[in-house]
């Protein structure tokens, strides 16, 4: 548009030329009745607008280009069934602190709260879940809302931001007016970590015995690997990395001991439960890597490095709190650590390594000839390209992910942790392909999950967004299926979804312009595989049906202590044996 501040414009243009002024080249969404008027503009902007086929899909596609390229996502939605449908992506953000920007069309300010056709309070719906919300009601305020909701979206601890404006706003008009300075009186997020904490943690560092590295989400929201791996390389501190933060340390490195929590390595939940101090870098201590909090880590001295001061003490105490972003904090202590020497920690280093080796993730070869699901998704990642992105569903397919990919590059595993959301992969996917369109994107999808958001597949395929979609079927909602097996005495109420016949998945993809195959043993997957990652030109689907009976090991069972760690039904490492 390149339109000059105090020219006249419509809240509709004052809009599309905010998005353009903040550098927004791409915004997933479907028009409605209420946001109509913003989608004349964007008729004629250089903004790439991607058409949807559901806002679920919208606002996973806006967290998938977002997790991905480390800028905000946009996605957009009509008011009332429009905006309601945002719910779940927004909470998914929320959880997992992904920027984001929705913008919401509203019925007429003067028919809010009415009761009027398609209105629904999405701000009072969505307060819980967002950074932030706007009720836009002015034309003159738009170009301000739409500036802050990318600041708060992207700064601090990173979300979901939410901007709603009425349809009569989108409507009149008034002289555009940009704001040359921002001013939040009540936002002032902490960058710069304080650096009394910062010598006080590197004096504890360097006395402990038996230190881990606890690195979460926030490493890869703050672009901080390769200040992790200088840190790791000055201390050789052993390294452990939540779901959110897999790939942010390589895991071919002799100190990485890979994921912690209910189903992680037995190296990596015995390091945290058996060290005597914890470096907790951009994680929330959440209940799947704690399991029982009072038995987690109960030796351990805990340094809590975060940007958000809410985390901190939240739900475990802390001995040394370092308020500031990550990379900023490790930036400091790479230079404070070197006023101390290393830990000590030969002996410790060794104890891990010799579980690392001896309790890798593994399986058991499938029955009656079926395909294994971690083979398969093993051989997915040995067979594409090293800089491949990997989008994942939920469930035991998201699981066998975290353990049996290449987890060796930042920023290239995208997945839906804090809420684990059925139906996040393929439009995130989408997403990821978008903001990376010279990169292989893997979607790693359940049978479950992958026929709730299917059908942005057809907008992969119209839009030429050539993702690579594998289902991985076992013809049941795979880890539910597998608590029954565990603690319900096989009682399979509900989970078997009889997708081995229907639908039909290479066909349902064919219909929606893609390539679909299917394999069934060695041969063909190894051929199903290589085929995929030749076609370019379409997105291609791969049905790999798998025995039903395969499960996620190790596990730690819901509410109960990590010590209770278990690598196969009826089996747990000697801790006494194992570790120090």
């Amino acid at each position: 548009m390149a339109q000059t501040d105090g020219q006249v414009m419509t809240g509709a243009q004052a809009l599309v030329e905010s998005l353009e002024r903040m550098g927004v080249d791409v915004a997933f969404g479907i028009p409605g009745g209420a946001i109509l008027p913003a989608y004349d503009p964007l008729f004629d902007s250089t903004i790439r607008h991607i058409l949807v086929r559901h806002e679920q899909g919208a606002g996973h596609a806006a967290e998938g280009y977002a997790m991905s390229s480390g800028r905000v996502g946009v996605c957009i939605a009509t008011s009332g069934p429009g905006a309601t449908n945002l719910v779940t992506p927004i909470a998914n953000a929320y959880m997992d602190s992904t920027p984001l920007v929705a913008i919401t069309g509203q019925v007429n300010s003067h028919a809010i709260g009415t009761d009027a056709f398609q209105e629904a309070d999405i701000r009072g719906i969505t307060m819980p879940i967002t950074k932030h919300s706007f009720l836009i009601k002015r034309v003159e305020d738009i170009p301000l809302a739409i500036q802050e909701a990318f600041h708060i979206a992207a700064t601090g601890r990173p979300g979901p931001v939410l901007v709603d404006i009425a349809k009569d706003a989108l409507v009149k008009t008034a002289p555009f007016v940009w704001p040359e300075e921002l001013d939040l009186p009540g936002y002032k997020p902490t960058v710069k970590p304080h650096s009394r904490q910062i010598r006080a943690a590197a004096k504890l560092i360097s006395e402990s015995k038996r230190p881990v590295l606890y690195v979460g989400g926030g490493v890869a929201l703050a672009r901080a690997s390769a200040e992790l791996a200088e840190f790791v390389e000055k201390t050789r501190i052993p390294v452990v990395t939540t779901l959110m933060a897999r790939g942010q340390f390589p895991d071919s490195h002799d100190l990485h001991m890979g994921m912690p929590g209910m189903h992680g390595t037995v190296a990596a939940v015995g390091a945290l439960q058996k060290a005597d101090l914890l470096i907790a870098l951009g994680t929330r201590f959440d209940d799947r890597v704690t399991g029982k909090l009072d038995s987690f880590a109960p030796h351990a001295k805990i340094i809590h490095a975060d940007v958000d001061p809410a985390e901190i003490g939240k739900n475990k105490a802390v001995d040394i709190p370092i308020v500031g972003d990550v990379r900023e904090t490790l930036i400091q202590l790479n230079q404070a650590v070197e006023a101390h020497p290393a830990p000590e920690a030969d002996a410790w280093r060794r104890q891990l390594g010799i579980m690392k080796s001896r309790y890798q993730p593994r399986w058991d070869e499938a029955p009656d000839g079926r395909l294994s699901p971690q083979e398969v998704i093993q051989r997915i990642g040995q067979l594409s390209p090293s800089d491949s992105i990997y989008v994942s569903g939920v469930g035991q397919h998201q699981m066998w992910c975290a353990h049996f990919l290449p987890h060796e590059k930042p920023n290239t595993w995208i997945n839906s942790g804090g809420a684990g959301t059925m139906g996040f992969c393929v439009p995130a996917a989408m997403g990821a392909k978008v903001a990376n369109p010279d990169t292989t994107v893997w979607g790693i999808d359940g049978d479950g999950c992958f026929q709730m958001t299917n059908q942005e597949l057809v907008t992969c395929a119209l839009n030429n967004i050539p993702i690579k979609i594998a289902i991985i079927n076992n013809n049941a909602l795979g880890m539910v299926r597998q608590w029954q097996s565990l603690f319900y005495e096989g009682r399979y109420s509900n989970t078997d979804l009889m997708t081995e016949s229907l639908p039909n998945f290479p066909k349902l993809a064919e219909a929606m312009g893609c390539v679909g195959l299917r394999a069934t043993n060695e041969v063909e997957m190894e051929a199903a595989i290589q085929q995929a990652l030749e076609i370019n030109d379409r997105p291609v689907v791969v049905e790999f049906v798998v025995h039903k009976d395969a499960m996620v090991w190790p596990m730690v069972p819901a509410g109960v202590s990590n010590d209770e760690i278990r690598v196969a039904r009826d089996m747990a490492p000697d801790w006494e044996e194992e570790v120090l």
